[in-house]
């Protein structure tokens, strides 16, 4: 099933998409309670989807990243191919909806930076989970834009604060269920600025599978229902380009996944802060 949360006149409600394409509403506020198992029922009848305004999907517990987890990724930006997962965080001040606008403070960053990546939504609880269990431990999928301040990220010992500024954890509206996807290793994965594919690679490309992370990250941190893993970005990056190239004003960064949608957010750029 394709779940999304949407705004609508009687406040926030939760629905799926049927095979019509409409949406039908279920009895449910939030995602969260989805996630983790609760009983719904269908509420009306299903209403087309341009009567209602998606917003986030979910509003995780924690979301953990994946660097380098893709070895052309590795090769244009000069890392080196990791022998285990390169793991930090974005906190929860990052998340934005399809259609928010990317910003920054003023003369805090010159160099922000798109990555399409592959999300996923914990179902279960896993702590200690073996790789050969680790999927069923997935409740669904989510195409996300990893935004990075590249001149803050490199230029730090930790990554953390040039990837956690406001608003660059863009989710796109759907969050696709495990069922839905017969191979998540098999998924085309594209990033657009303008309109022009500047990343365009697959799931398999992989150095560290998603059963593999879901095992990976249980065996320190147990992962709870609602915990969003970002899985890394293949090659074209920003970065990687010969010349360099950031976003701008103006720009349009849209990031898409098989089977799981897109999502677009235009590019206001640097604005002054309080």
């Amino acid at each position: 099933m394709k779940w999304m949360s949407v705004q609508t006149q009687d406040g926030l409600r939760v629905g799926y998409v049927t095979e019509e394409g409409a949406l039908q509403l279920v009895d449910a506020n939030r995602m969260q309670d989805i996630v983790e198992g609760a009983a719904w029922r269908n509420q009306g009848d299903a209403v087309p989807l341009a009567s209602v305004k998606p917003v986030l999907p979910l509003v995780p517990r924690n979301i953990i990243c994946v660097g380098a987890n893709y070895r052309d990724h590795c090769i244009e930006t000069g890392l080196a191919i990791p022998e285990k997962p390169v793991i930090f965080a974005k906190f929860s001040n990052t998340l934005a909806a399809d259609g928010d606008a990317l910003t920054w403070p003023e003369g805090f960053t010159e160099k922000v930076d798109w990555e399409a990546e592959l999300g996923v939504v914990i179902g279960r609880r896993a702590k200690g989970v073996s790789e050969a269990d680790a999927l069923s431990h997935v409740f669904g999928y989510v195409a996300a834009n990893d935004v990075s301040a590249r001149d803050v990220q490199l230029g730090e010992a930790q990554w953390v604060r040039g990837k956690s500024l406001d608003g660059f954890c863009p989710l796109a509206p759907a969050l696709v269920t495990r069922d839905e996807i017969a191979d998540v290793q098999s998924l085309d994965i594209r990033c657009l600025v303008n309109g022009e594919a500047v990343q365009s690679s697959n799931t398999r490309e992989m150095i560290f599978s998603v059963a593999y992370l879901v095992a990976y990250l249980s065996r320190a941190i147990t992962l709870e229902p609602g915990d969003l893993i970002l899985t890394g970005t293949p090659a074209g990056v920003g970065l990687g380009l010969k010349p360099p190239r950031f976003l701008k004003r103006g720009d349009v960064v849209s990031v898409e996944i098989e089977g799981l949608g897109s999502v677009t957010n235009p590019v206001e750029g640097a604005v002054a802060r309080g």
